[in-house]
């Protein structure tokens, strides 16, 4: 009898494998909901197993479809039966979400500040989930396109701490006209702190110095951003 469970469990679990399947063939994903979602990419990496409360376990504890994606590798084993192959695979998703930002970035004429859409999809994709700040630096040339960018500083919590004469530096040996700082807060709360306006401030007088322009800091979180520069905080067009 227990044998005959097993195996209609198998039946069911194929059966359902093939429902998803074909559902996200019909659809692309539009209509199903993050666990659904998330649901079909396990069935790539989790052969053989009912992964829907798998699912359902890593929204629990992370949120939402992206927060999943983007969470660190040591807390996402921490879920039952998500081993390093299942890793990769939404490590994977992570790493192609960053190129299309990447590239959408790259094919963008020039920056148009304050019209700064595709380095705000490409910061969120790159930056938002990271469970410390980072600073990162866009090098812009004089048309304001974009040259390159760089992960200057990786932080705590609450606080990155970098020197803006290192910043300068990188942006000169990359040619670069202009720059754009980019950092983000964990908290989702983008207010910039009274050390944010220091670091803008102390930037942004070394960069004049060196005949650089500092177009403007961005402050990511996953929900919301906060512009300098549209705020004419420091930084003014």
């Amino acid at each position: 009898m227990t044998t005959d469970n097993n195996e209609q469990k198998v039946l069911d679990n194929i059966g359902h494998r093939r429902r998803v399947r074909q559902r996200f063939w019909k659809n692309g994903g539009d209509d199903m909901a993050d666990y659904e979602l998330l649901e079909f990419v396990l069935m790539q990496a989790i052969p053989r197993r009912d992964v829907k409360p798998i699912a359902k376990e890593l929204l629990r504890k992370f949120g939402s479809f992206a927060q999943v994606i983007y969470a660190p590798a040591t807390e996402l084993q921490q879920i039952a039966w998500v081993k390093e192959s299942t890793c990769i695979q939404l490590k994977l998703i992570a790493a192609a979400v960053k190129r299309i930002c990447r590239e959408h970035l790259n094919e963008t004429e020039a920056i148009s500040l304050p019209n700064i859409d595709a380095l705000i999809e490409y910061a969120r994709a790159t930056m938002a989930y990271s469970p410390v700040e980072e600073l990162r630096v866009v090098y812009l040339n004089a048309a304001l396109r974009v040259i390159g960018d760089e992960l200057i500083q990786k932080g705590t919590l609450t606080e990155v701490i970098t020197s803006p004469r290192a910043i300068v530096t990188q942006a000169l040996e990359n040619k670069a006209a202009g720059i754009i700082l980019i950092h983000n807060h964990p908290s989702d709360n983008t207010k910039p702190s009274h050390q944010d306006d220091i670091l803008t401030s102390q930037v942004k007088d070394a960069c004049n110095l060196m005949g650089i322009t500092l177009h403007d800091h961005i402050i990511i979180g996953r929900s919301n951003y906060y512009s300098y520069h549209e705020k004419c905080r420091i930084i003014c067009g």
